[in-house]
């Protein structure tokens, strides 16, 4: 993967895949190779959903009277840093925003934190704003769960759907899905993606309208690096909770879990002006933490399964107490090695390093380098980076 030098800027795998091998060094039978050429599909089909073509130049901050931002320095190799700065250095890559020293906020983001508070404090965020959704989407999900779908029944309720039903027929008409004899039917679109294609298909329909920031100060790059975040949280937390529980929960909770963030930057490039300057870290982690807020209450709103919920609201909640729950815990560590690992990619820390020193996901540590050796042989680090 390359990555534009200058703006610190899901492989996606069936729930039985959680380490990635190049097909070059690779025997497939041919059931495997068409299972690697539907994942190859959609990958690309997520990522055009999710991302959008960057500007030709991008705004620059009006820093007013704050510190000047100090540079990035590589912790050491085996040196693991907070939590709290691993998060600090991953919203500013989202964001394009340079590290910042100052620690409490200014007058004027104290300011702008009530001004925010307003929009989108307690219950205060207009959720049906957002942009509309299936709404076929939580049956679909519940019955993609259930042993009683199959073709006849899913494609019956897709067909309630038209933008489903576009979507669902223009994947399974692509090179990457083309049979001998053409598709002809939306059930026939339907056993042709499976259960597994159709799970990872619905989601973007979740994320879509959330990780596609509007075009402002701060949205031009956000959506992709948001996507590339979702990428590999859902996978890593996949991996996690592997033998835990439903591994498409663990898929779903990943991608959605910085879904609020999308929708915070809207009202940040909707709200902040540009004289606000580089963020403290304090403003930064304020609306980091009311974007986990939206983020649940997103969920909740589209109904998405119970336990994605808890798990949800176990990771906003982590600063009062750790998560209980095998997927809370996943979700916790998964979304974290993440972040790690696309600041690695950025390098904006080094390729080595460990997830966090004070780390509360209650994890072993076995486990946890398990996960993040997997991860980094999926999303392999490339030092080829150019502009």
């Amino acid at each position: 993967m390359k990555a534009t030098q200058g703006l610190p800027t899901l492989t996606l795998t069936a729930a039985s895949q959680c380490a990635y091998t190049s097909p070059e060094s690779q025997e497939y039978t041919p059931a495997q190779n068409l299972a690697v050429g539907r994942e190859g599909a959609m990958r690309k089909f997520w990522k055009r959903w999710f991302t959008r073509d960057a500007p030709r130049a991008r705004p620059t901050f009006v820093v007013g009277n704050v510190a000047p931002a100090v540079p990035v320095a590589l912790a050491p190799d085996d040196a693991a840093l907070s939590s709290a700065e691993i998060e600090d250095r991953f919203y500013r890559l989202v964001l394009g925003m340079p590290e910042s020293a100052v620690v409490e906020p200014a007058p004027s983001e104290l300011a702008m934190l009530k001004r925010l508070n307003e929009f989108c404090g307690a219950d205060r965020f207009d959720i049906g704003s957002l942009p509309r959704l299936p709404a076929v989407l939580p049956q679909l999900l519940r019955l993609l769960k259930s042993e009683e779908a199959d073709g006849s029944k899913l494609a019956k309720l897709i067909g309630r759907d038209p933008v489903l039903v576009g979507e669902v027929m223009r994947v399974t008409k692509s090179a990457h899905y083309r049979t001998l004899k053409p598709v002809a039917s939306l059930q026939h679109a339907v056993v042709l993606l499976g259960q597994e294609g159709l799970r990872r298909m619905v989601t973007q329909h979740v994320m879509k309208p959330i990780l596609q920031a509007g075009a402002g100060m701060f949205g031009y790059a956000a959506g992709q690096r948001l996507w590339d975040h979702a990428e590999r949280c859902a996978h890593v937390s996949m991996f996690l909770a592997r033998g835990q529980g439903d591994p498409f929960e663990a898929y779903l909770a990943g991608v959605v879990c910085n879904a609020g963030v999308g929708a915070m930057i809207r009202v940040l490039d909707r709200e902040a002006p540009p004289t606000l300057g580089v963020f403290s870290r304090h403003f930064l982690a304020s609306c980091a933490k009311m974007g986990s807020h939206l983020t649940l209450r997103a969920a909740q709103h589209w109904e998405l399964p119970p336990n994605v919920i808890l798990a949800l609201r176990e990771r906003m909640d982590v600063d009062d107490r750790p998560p209980v729950t095998p997927l809370g815990k996943a979700l916790l560590a998964g979304d974290q090695l993440a972040m790690i690992q696309l600041l690695a990619e950025n390098h904006l820390v080094a390729n080595t390093m460990p997830a966090a020193d004070d780390r509360i996901d209650g994890l072993p540590q076995a486990q946890i380098d398990r996960a993040q050796q997997d991860l980094q042989r999926s999303f392999r680090v490339q030092n080829d980076y150019v502009d």
